[in-house]
């Protein structure tokens, strides 16, 4: 006699009874817009169950999440393509039944796309920024797709150029859009406090920079620019905290320019707070950014930042700010980075200038009490 096979399992959110949230991510590896899903997850604990499924495999960010957090990190649907790829992911989102659908940036589309077929939950979608390919400009298929998938969906944007992109560009109803600038546990992020000493030994203030060592971050961009004033005589360490693809060619290119003996890769930092504490200024390479986490980070614990000028940089730094702007050039980035390296006092009162700024600007509560409503519903 033949037994009937046992159905599959879906799913298996963490227990509990209060709302479940299911999050997609491109990667759950340290960035923006995952610091931010663990800020507000540790901020609310038991209010909100959460399911992350990292589309890459990579769940690094959870480590940041608190031990009282209620969260499962689910696997992705296996891979496929065409309708077999949605139905896949149906099946996912029927199985586990979420109370409300939040993804993140366009690697997670396909998602919000699989949603347009009933029974439909309620979904979310935050976008953080553009990755590489369309760092000089959005192709005209993914903004058609936004246009044609979001229309039905909340939609968050941290950065007023996305939501002039969101309004003009990819013409979703107005009503749907919320302009929610990031914040930050500015008790965590503060100028004074245990630091976590990285740089390399030697003289001269310590230049650092936070971000994932992936082509659109330009690290070799602050690396040509180190050298500039390296070859100045200016004394310096710089120290770059962050892992990726590119790290390997970034070493090489350090020695090849000459400043391999007073530049560290320090890796991945599970808790940077200590780290900036370390640092004497912050500096942003950039091709492309919106509202990036580092350097609210880098304000709230004190520090000056030199930075290109992309997304909402310029308005973050405010008017004390902005002469250390640089177009997306080496030399205009080295001559951004030149007064904070040779002058201790203006390090000091545009150091505090920015703490002041992220202190009106950008504390975490007023973030979380606006996503709360909204994953709520």
């Amino acid at each position: 006699m033949t037994m009937p096979a046992a159905p599959a399992r879906g799913p298996s959110p963490p227990p509990g009874s209060a709302p479940l949230l299911l999050h997609i991510f491109p990667t759950f590896a340290i960035g923006g817009a995952q610091v931010r899903l663990a800020a507000l997850a540790n901020r609310f604990g038991p209010r909100f169950r959460h399911a992350i499924v990292a589309l890459d495999g990579r769940t690094d960010c959870a480590e940041r999440l608190d031990p009282a957090v209620p969260f499962v990190l689910l696997p992705a649907p296996p891979p496929g393509s065409g309708p077999a790829r949605f139905l896949r992911i149906r099946r996912f989102l029927r199985d586990l039944n979420p109370d409300l659908l939040v993804t993140s940036n366009w690697g997670a589309i396909e998602w919000a796309a699989a949603n347009l077929l009933p029974p439909r939950i309620r979904h979310l979608h935050t976008e953080d920024g553009f990755g590489p390919d369309e760092a000089a400009g959005q192709k005209p298929r993914r903004v058609l797709f936004r246009r044609l998938v979001l229309r039905r969906s909340t939609v968050v944007l941290p950065s007023l150029t996305l939501l002039k992109a969101a309004r003009e560009t990819w013409r979703l109803p107005a009503c749907r859009l919320h302009h929610i600038p990031n914040g930050l546990d500015l008790a965590r992020f503060r100028p004074d406090g245990p630091r976590l000493p990285l740089a390399p030994p030697g003289e001269g203030p310590v230049i650092g920079t936070v971000a994932r060592l992936r082509a659109e971050k330009n690290l070799a961009r602050l690396l040509r620019a180190c050298a500039a004033l390296h070859r100045d005589g200016l004394a310096f360490r710089l120290v770059v905290i962050g892992d990726g693809p590119e790290e390997g060619m970034l070493r090489a290119l350090a020695a090849e320019l000459g400043i391999g003996g007073i530049t560290r890769f320090a890796g991945h930092v599970p808790d940077p707070a200590a780290a900036y504490r370390a640092m004497d200024v912050f500096a942003l390479s950039s091709d492309t950014e919106q509202m990036p986490f580092s350097v609210m980070e880098a304000m709230a614990s004190g520090l000056p930042v030199a930075s290109t000028d992309v997304g909402d940089v310029a308005a973050m730094l405010g008017e004390e700010g902005r002469p250390f702007l640089a177009p997306k050039d080496d030399r205009a980035l080295a001559a951004a980075l030149r007064p904070l390296v040779t002058d201790g006092p203006l390090r000091h009162r545009i150091g505090a200038a920015m703490r002041a700024r992220a202190e009106a600007e950008y504390d975490e509560a007023a973030m979380a009490a606006r996503y709360a409503a909204l994953f709520g519903g």
